[in-house]
């Protein structure tokens, strides 16, 4: 039984509502939200039925004046959002009632954040490879740390006790948390690296690179497992289903790899019109999101993003 899910069969639905294209979506912790951010400055929270019925309401976030570049939902709270902008603040809202609770000014274009998994830290990379860690509850910074090489995506693993860096030198370095002393350098590509993603099962992480190949690492061993070789363009974007049987790859190549963990073998390719810039899938359901550059008749910006894998009732 190598496919029990018949991917080929299900369809992908779209959302419009941005002005701009979508550079990020990301699910809450229960599934039933998910929220895009883009480059038109604002990011959005929409209700999704994961049967895919009914009108989708959805409520806009406003006040960022530069490009919603990165956005992360806090894992134990189905309600609270943070969002990372190019004018170098990060906001929190919450997502009922879309008012912003709390700001914080840093020192540069924000271009990554993410949670840590128990909900009490926020980490925030910017353009000059400055690392910030927020404390949630009162918002202020508790660490800085400027880097000498390029930072690109941030992670923690599922305890937060490791925090993981995806370098322009083609490593993934390991950090101890909270002191964030340098643990292990992993060679991971022959160029640089982009994206990283958690296992949500916590045994591998994936890492993209501009070698156009996804790296898969047991998390244990500290060793590359297999890679995965479909795409043909430096990888952007990697995402885990919430079982941690596949996973989601894309680039600049016209379509979104989905391949088997376990067998490094392709089991779906989801056909895309424009590079993509966010994959993610739905923490409870086999639902990815997908947004890209997508462009409309007339060459401007669609400001849409799709979900895959919806089945029919």
């Amino acid at each position: 039984m190598e496919e029990a899910i018949p991917f080929k069969n299900l369809p992908s639905r779209e959302y419009q509502g941005h002005k701009k294209k979508v550079h990020s979506v990301a699910w809450n912790c229960t599934g039933t939200k998910l929220a895009s951010g883009s480059v038109d400055q604002t990011a959005r929270v929409w209700h999704i039925e994961p049967h895919g019925h009914g009108k989708v309401k959805d409520i806009e976030l406003k006040g960022h004046t530069d490009s919603v570049d990165q956005l992360c939902w806090d894992p134990k709270h189905a309600d609270l959002i943070a969002t990372a902008s190019g004018d170098k603040t990060v906001r929190l809202w919450d997502a009922r009632s879309g008012k912003c609770s709390q700001q914080a000014e840093l020192s540069g274009e924000n271009i990554n954040i993410t949670y840590k998994p128990d909900g009490t830290h926020v980490a925030v990379g910017n353009r000059d490879d400055e690392l910030t860690i927020l404390d949630v509850r009162k918002f202020k910074p508790i660490h800085k740390r400027k880097f000498n090489y390029e930072v690109n995506e941030i992670a923690w693993n599922m305890s937060g006790e490791m925090f993981f860096l995806t370098t322009g030198n083609g490593t993934v370095e390991v950090l101890a948390y909270p002191s964030l002393r340098p643990v292990d350098t992993l060679m991971a590509h022959t160029a640089g690296c982009y994206c990283i993603a958690i296992d949500p099962v916590g045994r591998y992480f994936a890492v993209g690179s501009a070698d156009s190949l996804v790296s898969l690492w047991d998390i244990s061993e500290m060793l590359c497992v297999r890679t995965f070789t479909k795409l043909e363009w430096p990888v952007r974007t990697i995402s885990f289903n919430h079982t941690g049987d596949y996973v989601a790859s894309a680039s600049e190549d016209l379509f979104i790899d989905i391949s088997n963990v376990q067998t490094g073998r392709t089991v779906h390719q989801i056909p895309c019109r424009a590079a993509m810039n966010s994959v993610e899938w739905n923490p409870k359901y086999n639902l990815l999101a997908y947004a890209g550059d997508d462009k409309n008749k007339y060459q401007a910006d669609e400001g849409v993003f799709r979900i895959f894998g919806f089945e029919s009732a």
